[in-house]
């Protein structure tokens, strides 16, 4: 990821939503168009329920962003999914979690 930075947050609601505030080059990453970022991650959300909200903060070579962006994205996913031995019952401020 060298000169970039991502943040990503996500909430496993049954919601889905994107947020994405990642601006990408249209330079090619090798046979990928970055452009094609943006629809993985809105397809990921709608089709899972996830709130998704992408900011990659800078960078300047789209592989690195792009992967800013992934790495970004699975450090917080697998923070989201863990369970917290601190926690009691479901882990929600509605206290389900919808299907």
């Amino acid at each position: 990821m060298d000169e970039s930075l991502c943040s990503v947050a996500m909430d496993l609601s049954g919601r889905p939503y994107l947020i994405w505030h990642a601006e990408l080059g249209e330079q090619r990453i090798g046979e990928f168009d970055p452009a094609l970022l943006r629809e993985f991650f809105k397809s990921f959300s709608d089709h899972s329920g996830i709130t998704l909200h992408i900011n990659l903060l800078y960078g300047t070579n789209n592989h690195h962003m792009a992967e800013a962006i992934f790495k970004a994205f699975a450090r917080a996913f697998r923070e989201a999914v863990a369970t917290d031995a601190r926690v009691k019952g479901v882990p929600s401020t509605k206290g389900s979690l919808e299907t």
